[in-house]
């Protein structure tokens, strides 16, 4: 065990490194330059002369890489071009709020994925099976600006059971956190029929129907615990996916967290801020991998790590 999780930390380490180069040479070679931005329009050549030697850009490629990394290393994420703050600082006061997203959002997929592909899974072959699949489809395809737009026209504007953006409260989480779960219910929707339809095929299944046990009893005691193994894995994978959808959610809704300030940083050419909530998302999936790989043998004693 002990091996393993040394191993894993070590690759994990080096994917981190591999994420952080890549970013910063994308960054680097940018069209778009961040000493205009912070200088304006009207700053003469000398003046941004002046801001690029004084933000370290003027350097060559691999001495400004070695800079940030050694300052990361050290748990210094440089400080906001256009903010004058901390990356770090900045990072804190958001992640609560994308935290607090995405535990909804996983709640919401599970909750709606897991119910469809069990469903689906008893009544196979059949049409209720067949439209939860075309529904888990158009889930899965549907953008989720618009779904969340549609949410927030139907539930915010016509009825009004809901705000329609910001944050503090349980029902300012409900739409952002639905739109965000429903295109990865489709996914555990579609891997959760085939895993119980697999299951069910079993012959220790077959077992407990002949000693006359319930199709509940079956269902939730026999075979869910070994038909759910796969969807475990898929919880770490969602931290990236969600990740990437957090910006767009948090956008439609007015939601304060870090994908809002990704999108507020590119737009703004925000270098540290933008490497900073990279390398946050990119911990956020490593660890989410890793915590699915460690927790797997513990629900399945039969699945050894190797």
């Amino acid at each position: 065990m002990l091996g393993y999780l040394t191993r894993r930390l070590i690759q994990s380490a080096l994917i981190l490194l591999g994420v952080s180069f890549i970013t910063f040479i994308l960054l680097y070679v940018l069209p778009a330059d961040p000493v205009r931005q912070i200088a304006g329009r009207s700053a003469t050549a000398q003046t941004v002369e002046n801001i690029r030697h004084q933000l370290g850009l003027d350097q060559p490629l691999l001495v400004q890489y070695w800079r940030y990394l050694t300052g990361l290393v050290q748990g210094d994420m440089g400080r906001s071009y256009l903010q004058k703050t901390e990356v770090a600082t900045l990072i804190a006061a958001r992640l609560p709020a994308s935290l607090l997203l995405m535990a909804g959002g996983i709640v919401c997929e599970l909750l709606i994925g897991l119910t469809f592909g069990i469903v689906a899974a008893v009544f196979r072959g059949r049409p209720l099976d067949q439209g939860l699949m075309v529904t888990s489809f158009v889930a899965v395809s549907a953008p989720q600006f618009v779904v969340g737009l549609l949410l927030l026209y139907l539930f915010a504007v016509q009825l009004g059971w809901f705000p329609i953006g910001g944050y503090g409260t349980f029902a300012h989480l409900v739409l952002p956190a639905i739109t965000l779960g429903i295109m990865g219910s489709g996914w555990y929707s579609r891997m959760m029929r085939s895993s119980m339809v697999e299951v069910l095929r079993q012959d220790y299944i077959r077992t407990a129907r002949a000693k006359g046990l319930t199709r509940g009893r079956i269902l939730l005691r026999h075979a869910l615990p070994n038909a759910i193994l796969p969807i475990i894995a898929m919880i770490g994978l969602d931290l990236g996916i969600f990740m990437g959808g957090i910006v767009v959610v948090e956008s439609v809704f007015g939601w304060p967290g870090i994908g809002q300030l990704a999108w507020q940083a590119i737009q703004r050419v925000d270098i540290p801020v933008i490497m900073g909530v990279t390398m946050v998302s990119a911990t956020a999936i490593v660890l989410g991998n890793l915590l699915a790989d460690l927790v797997t043998p513990l629900i399945d004693p039969r699945i050894k790590l190797r």
